[in-house]
């Protein structure tokens, strides 16, 4: 079983910061992607930004230059730092983590979401 454990979100004033991490534990044999994805309401969860294995890192146009991914290896451990918030960014925001278990199942696990709310 593998857990993820998210944290930091909270409300922010429009042009604040946050910094959201994700603790993924368990049987994790390989973490092939660690991502976080976000949901407003009525809309669809959309990716806001992805580690992959092989070094790739990929943020959605709309956080480009305001939003930071970055991760320890060694913890299994990644941070979401947002810069220069604005109040469309206000969602849910998922932690996600892809690979294989210790069983060598395929893995695909969410956390269970921290919101964060933009707002004056």
């Amino acid at each position: 079983q593998v857990q993820l454990v998210e944290s930091g979100g909270g409300l922010v004033q429009p042009g604040g910061s946050l910094r959201l991490s994700c603790a993924a534990s368990g049987s994790i044999f390989r973490a092939t992607a660690m991502g976080w994805y976000r949901q407003a309401p009525g809309k669809q969860r959309e990716l806001v930004a992805r580690f992959t294995s092989g070094g790739t890192t990929n943020y959605a146009d709309s956080v480009k230059g305001r939003f930071t991914m970055s991760r320890d290896n060694a913890e299994n451990t990644v941070y979401l730092q947002m810069n220069s918030l604005k109040p469309e960014d206000t969602a849910v925001y998922y932690c996600n983590v892809q690979g294989v278990t210790m069983s060598f199942n395929v893995l695909d696990a969410w956390g269970q979401g921290t919101q964060v709310t933009v707002s004056s």
